[in-house]
């Protein structure tokens, strides 16, 4: 619909970007909710290794001879207590890393979605209705004003779908995959592009009463 009223120009072009964004968001948030078997497979192994490394110590240690000063018990107290931390984050690291790959992967697409919500922000500034007023004088350096009233509001009207449609793109990456840091740059950006357009029919509506 851009195209037909506004051939070869540049909110054409982001439309095509979005209209890309949308077709990829299904197959992009069904890749990220599925599971990655390879990596849990390595993660099982590796967290079976590290179990079964601690049990043949466990199986081997043996105890001193001489009953150990209170110096060296809590020295070997400490040691013990730091190899269990060292462990257990090791583990955590292991355990987690699918969730963070996921994460990192769906908060890059959703810059991609913010950008382009600011993109359709910056073409829409110069569509001034004030512009369309008998008072308006134009400096040297304000842009030439090539859109009829109702150009003009055809052409917000468009900003403001597209900003929507793009707020519920954001919402198909959470649709498979359950995680607050996600959850929340989705909320961030549904906000953002409400806000804008909520901008642009503020325009709109200063328009239909000039």
């Amino acid at each position: 619909r851009i195209s037909e009223r506004f051939p070869e120009s540049g909110l054409a072009e982001v439309g095509e970007r979005v209209l890309t964004l949308a077709e990829e968001a299904s197959d992009r948030s069904r890749a990220i909710g599925r599971p990655i078997k390879v990596l849990r497979i390595a993660t099982v192994l590796l967290v079976a290794s590290i179990v079964m490394a601690i049990v043949a110590m466990g199986i081997t240690f043996q105890m001193p001879k001489s009953v150990p000063t209170l110096l060296e018990f809590v020295q070997l107290f400490e040691s013990g207590i730091n190899d269990i931390v060292f462990i257990g984050a090791g583990i955590f690291f292991l355990v987690s890393f699918e969730r963070r790959l996921k994460r990192n992967r769906a908060l890059a697409y959703l810059n991609d979605l913010r950008a382009i919500a600011h993109i359709i922000d910056m073409h829409q500034l110069t569509k001034d209705p004030v512009r369309l007023s008998q008072d308006w004088t134009p400096s040297a350096s304000s842009p030439k004003l090539k859109l009829t009233p109702f150009l003009m509001t055809r052409y917000l009207d468009y900003c403001s779908e597209m900003l929507a449609i793009v707020g519920k793109i954001s919402a198909l990456y959470i649709q498979y995959f359950d995680d607050e840091v996600v959850t929340s740059a989705v909320n961030e950006i549904e906000q953002l592009t409400t806000g804008l357009s909520r901008k642009i029919w503020q325009k709109i509506m200063i328009m239909r009463s000039v």
